[in-house]
């Protein structure tokens, strides 16, 4: 099945860095950094990084992000709430930008 999204190009995400090593080695020691242990866990930051995925609806980081909880030692219980909490505030936002509708109604109704 041909599809726009292809499971290996995620491999090929480190052919990003052919264009301009020294940005992509930046992005690397920042995202390295990122995803350190710190005040989160590891595990906390990618149950996070497995929500946003979600909701900047991006397939290669679904994939990624769903290995890196399982080998973190997340259940699917945990990741299944992580994608609840992306859809709600997803669709929170959409709710909230409908304020922005009634204010033209009200702007254009007078």
């Amino acid at each position: 099945m041909d599809t726009y999204y292809h499971p290996k190009d995620l491999g090929k995400f480190v052919d990003m860095g052919k264009g301009n090593k020294d940005l992509w080695d930046k992005f690397m020691s920042y995202y390295s950094a990122v995803f350190a242990e710190g005040a989160l866990t590891e595990r906390e930051k990618a149950l996070i990084a497995l929500g946003v995925a979600h909701g900047v609806q991006c397939p290669y980081c679904i994939d990624a992000y769903t290995q890196a909880c399982l080998e973190k030692g997340s259940s699917v219980e945990e990741m299944t709430e992580a994608v609840h909490v992306a859809c709600a505030i997803r669709g929170g936002a959409s709710l909230v930008h409908g304020v922005q509708m009634r204010n033209v109604v009200e702007k254009l109704s007078m």
